[in-house]
């Protein structure tokens, strides 16, 4: 898998401090943003040699990671990781995912994060930290070689709930997927409001990852929701990666949507 170096664009921030729209975080352009101190959120998957996870199942246990860390006490007010997380924003928004295994993922979980698990895949991730700067037990961990499959084609998304729309176009690593789907997740939370969010935590952070059909992701990046837009340093060229779909929905989750995530 690859580290994930992007930005992005096609959404409004929200809540997140800035000068101006023109400095925004989601900017393909250098900004001022790029002369700030930069800043990196870790995200570290579980792939044990015989049990890895299904694709889609890390795919959206690291958006869901994203979101628990963006709304746990600890990254708000004065909470002890808030700091990290204001400079992290007040910069480009980047995201590195690495492999662990065995004694390397006991040692990433002795770390100061939050472990977040899906029906196979488990994610930690921890406060950011410069991009220079990483804790010497996440630092050595793999960024490549990451391999993941589907044990069996995902269903539909659930149209109750928020969904990321991969770029069809696009041969991403899983690792590189996970931390863009990461960004489409942030995305959705940056456009909500403080009562829509609780209601999304509190359910549990539903959403679905899905590679759109061709002419389903034309349609979706031309429609005005938010994109996510990689920089192109890993992997891929620059270019739109997320459409971000159904973020408007949290606020009135049915019901069955709230039990299943308790």
């Amino acid at each position: 898998m690859s580290s994930d170096q992007t930005t992005t664009s096609g959404a409004d921030a929200g809540n997140i401090p800035r000068d101006s729209p023109q400095d925004s975080p989601f900017r393909h352009e250098r900004t001022a943003r790029d002369e700030a101190p930069q800043y990196v959120l870790p995200l570290v998957v579980r792939i044990e040699r015989n049990e890895p996870p299904g694709r889609t199942d890390a795919l959206e246990t690291a958006a869901r990671a994203v979101l628990v860390m963006l709304s746990d006490e600890r990254s708000l007010g004065d909470g002890e990781w808030a700091q990290a997380m204001r400079d992290w924003q007040d910069a480009r928004i980047r995201k590195v995912v690495r492999r662990a295994r065995g004694a390397e993922w006991r040692r990433a979980e002795a770390l100061p994060g939050l472990t977040v698990t899906g029906k196979s895949a488990e994610v930690r991730v921890f406060p950011p930290v410069p991009l220079d700067g990483w804790p010497k037990d996440l630092a050595r961990l793999q960024v490549s070689g990451t391999d993941l499959d589907d044990p069996e084609p995902p269903g539909d998304a659930d149209p109750a709930a928020p969904v990321l729309w991969m770029n069809p176009d696009l041969d991403m690593s899983a690792g590189k997927s996970m931390a863009q789907a990461g960004h489409g997740a942030q995305l959705a939370w940056w456009e909500l409001s403080d009562e829509d969010r609780t209601a999304w935590r509190e359910a549990g952070f539903p959403l679905t990852v899905r590679t759109a059909a061709p002419a389903r992701w034309t349609e979706l990046t031309t429609s005005g929701l938010p994109l996510v837009r990689d920089a192109g340093f890993t992997e891929i060229a620059p270019g739109t990666t997320v459409a971000v779909e159904g973020y408007d929905r949290v606020g009135t989750l049915p019901d069955h949507v709230r039990r299943s995530a308790d």
